[in-house]
């Protein structure tokens, strides 16, 4: 499932997608949320907010956009309860 499927991001307005993005972690029967990580960026203060552990949200790279280890949450959350803060 995702917000607009085959619409590019920038067609999609942000607040379609905070909305699906807060509808998906609310639901009982999602267990993991992937999102890309350079629509994550765009989200970013709805993404730090959520820290429960279920769905756990996955950030993944994108074809045209680099991965960038420093804005992943799940890896900032495991850094900072290991004590490894960069």
């Amino acid at each position: 499932m995702s917000v607009c499927g085959a619409c590019r991001a920038e067609e999609t307005p942000l607040q379609a997608i905070e909305e699906a993005f807060l509808e998906f972690t609310r639901r009982d029967d999602i267990a993991i949320i992937l999102i890309n990580q350079f629509i994550a960026n765009q989200i970013r203060h709805i993404v730090n907010q959520f820290v429960k552990p279920v769905p756990a949200v996955l950030e993944i790279p994108s074809k045209e956009h680099p991965y960038e280890p420093s804005k992943d949450s799940i890896l900032q959350r495991v850094r900072n309860m290991l004590g490894s803060v960069e």
